[in-house]
């Protein structure tokens, strides 16, 4: 700064004596400008360097200060929009709609109930999934609506129209759960199928009066499809154009639906309109109008055009999910169409690149796979199965257990179980988990040979070690053939461990053991599963108790069921028991412990009565559980297992 000022001064003092000196000087004067200038811009730069947070002046501070102020005025801090604590919360708005559950609600037991739910119904316990779900309404851990969603759709699945129905009426309009769209349009969804279409419009109504949120595309979908069914293909169009009214975008599967309807009408120029419609509308749509357009034609014997809608799909190089070229896939395959579908696959394995985009899934595998068992070319299956893309940057398929499921179904259908076997074995080191199918496959097969040991272990395997939930249903028909075919003693060995499950067997699983081992005079074995049974707090049927009390009578041995039948032991079925602690002193020691007989060192000269308040009791305490129990000999490790003893 300070040479900067030597040279000003300089300049100043200095005149001009002659052309010659005022022109020298001119250009002398540009240089030291030029000169001057550089050094200016090095020292603000310095300068801004070494004080980055301060203001070249006073009115820079102060007109920072005052946008700050503005800004804050504007955008407060979040500090200042939360509600004082110590402030008496608003009251809640009696007039404001309920909303439903969000994901947040799905935590903790909540979770664990929908989890326990949704094993039950990939089990195809669909009762039992039914009951757990209707039993939480009235427990603190309630169901969330996708819990009742869940079983609500399984219920559909199964084609139980009714009872799914009867699940939305107890759960929405009962126990006072609020339903989300999902809800309506499984609903909706089982009337059109029901052939009641006029009462899913009535519901269609009725959420757009009263619910807080609005019908979804797949509303629609429902709708247009019952309607179509039903014949009534003007009223389809109807909802087609209030969808789009109501702000809705152009949804491909609606219109798919519309044109499937007027193809098999026969009307081709109707159907064409609105393919031109959807084409207008979208830029990208979904490939199966294609596949209706192609399957229509080649109904119709035209080869040529359906070849042609299909060379259109693929020239768009539209970026197809796994269930359009899914659906693509067997409509090739259902007329014949062996190179193309190929290609599709191959096609679909390349463009496989997760996590970016999925383009197969195991439905893809499963539908090669069957055609290729339905041509008997079986070898050609597994390499089917085991394939992957040729890309570099695709990988391949992570197979699923429905993908193995279906592969094992295949080979046991074609007589070959040991093939099935090391796939089974396979899933294990793919980190795949098998499910009930995947065992009721092997125990069916085993079943279908006659290898009753096998059946033992892989229904022990099911049943005991694999943590699944079973269906009630099946094991009463694996149980059942293993008492018929003289695995009376292995039946009775896996239902004890199976009763040492947090799950418990059912009752129509003790009855089947239980008689046979009655029928078969073992009746020791049978008393320890019935006692087992009456632990778990299971209600034996009548039948059981009257057929037991009867062969116990007449080997004189009565007493000891009507003593079981008559204790009230743990709690309701279904649950785990709930063992009490031994009853301990205020020492914090077990009455049989040396240790807990002297307090202080002094050991009491004859047994204190136990009092209540300071009052002695009036009457010998009751007898307890363990007085009650039959006197029977210890049984063995074999018979501790069987019967289900814990210690």
């Amino acid at each position: 700064m300070a040479l900067y000022r030597i040279l000003l001064r300089s300049l100043r003092r200095s005149s001009p004596l002659s052309p010659t000196i005022s022109a020298y000087s001119s250009t002398s004067s540009c240089c030291t400008d030029s000169l001057l200038h550089h050094q200016q811009q090095q020292l603000n730069h310095n300068f801004i360097s070494v004080r980055s947070f301060a203001f070249s002046s006073a009115e820079e501070a102060a007109a920072e200060r005052r946008r700050r102020k503005r800004r804050l005025r504007i955008e407060p801090p979040l500090h200042a929009l939360r509600r004082d604590p110590s402030a008496p919360r608003p009251r809640p708005d009696p007039n404001a709609p309920r909303l439903p559950d969000s994901t947040s609600a799905l935590v903790g037991p909540r979770l664990n109930l929908h989890n326990r739910v949704q094993s039950l119904v990939r089990a195809g316990d669909l009762d039992g999934a039914s009951a757990t779900a209707r039993h939480a309404v009235f427990s603190n851990t309630r169901p969330t609506v996708f819990t009742c969603n869940a079983i609500m759709a399984a219920m559909y699945r199964a084609g139980r129209h009714d009872d799914a129905i009867a699940l939305f009426t107890f759960f929405f309009k009962q126990s006072n759960i609020v339903p989300n769209i999902v809800s309506y349009n499984v609903l909706i969804n089982t009337h059109c199928d029901a052939g009641r279409v006029d009462t899913g419009i009535e519901i269609y109504h009725h959420i757009l009066a009263n619910a807080p949120f609005s019908p979804s595309p797949v509303t629609y979908r429902h709708l247009t499809k019952g309607l179509v069914d039903a014949g009534r293909i003007s009223d389809a169009i109807d909802f087609l154009r209030e969808m789009l009214n109501k702000g809705h975008g152009a949804d491909s599967l609606v219109y798919n639906i519309l044109i499937g309807g007027f193809l098999n009408l026969g009307n081709l120029e109707r159907a064409n309109e609105l393919f031109d419609e959807l084409r207008e509308r979208c830029l990208v749509y979904d490939g199966v109008v294609h596949a209706t357009f192609m399957d229509w034609y080649w109904k119709q014997e035209k080869d040529t055009e359906a070849m042609e809608s299909y060379r259109n799909l693929l020239d768009r190089q539209f970026k197809m999910s796994p269930v359009t070229c899914n659906t693509l896939l067997e409509v090739l395959l259902k007329y014949d169409k062996k190179a193309e579908a190929s290609a599709l696959f191959h096609q679909m394995l390349d463009n496989h690149t997760p996590p970016n985009f999925q383009a197969v899934n195991s439905d893809t595998f499963n539908i090669m796979v069957n055609e290729c068992f339905r041509l008997g070319k079986i070898s050609e299956a597994i390499e089917v199965f085991r394939k992957a893309g040729t890309q570099p940057k695709s990988k391949p398929f992570a197979m699923d257990a429905a993908g193995y499921n279906n592969i094992m179904g295949k080979f046991c259908e074609h007589g070959l179980v040991s093939e099935a076997e090391k796939l089974f074995g396979e899933m294990s080191t793919k980190s795949v988990i098998p499910d009930m199918n995947s065992y009721r496959i092997l125990i069916d097969s085993y079943l279908k040979e006659d290898r009753m040991d096998d059946v033992v272990q892989f229904f022990n395997k099911m049943v005991v070690e694999s943590g699944l939930r079973y269906n009630v249903t099946y094991c009463n028909k694996v149980l059942d053939e293993l008492v018929k075919k003289g695995k009376v003693e292995e039946a009775a060995e896996i239902l004890g461990r199976m009763g040492e499950r947090d799950v418990k067997p059912a009752a129509t699983h003790y009855e089947i053991v239980i008689s046979a081992l009655c029928k078969e005079g073992k009746l020791d074995k049978g008393r320890d599963l019935l006692g087992q049974m009456v632990r778990n707090g299971i209600v034996s049927p009548p039948t059981l108790r009257d057929f037991v009390s009867e062969t116990f009578e007449k080997e004189g041995r009565k007493d000891e069921v009507d003593r079981l039948f008559a204790m009230r032991v743990g709690p309701v079925a279904g649950m785990p028991p709930r063992y009490s602690p031994a009853p301990r002193n205020f020492a914090g020691m077990p009455p049989s412990s040396p240790l807990s007989r002297t307090v202080g060192g002094m050991q009491p000269s004859s047994p204190m009565p136990q009092t209540f308040g300071g009052m002695q009791p009036s009457s010998p305490a009751p007898p307890t559980v363990a007085d009650r129990l039959p006197s029977s000999p210890a049984p063995s490790t074999e018979g501790q297992v069987a019967a289900g003893f814990r210690y």
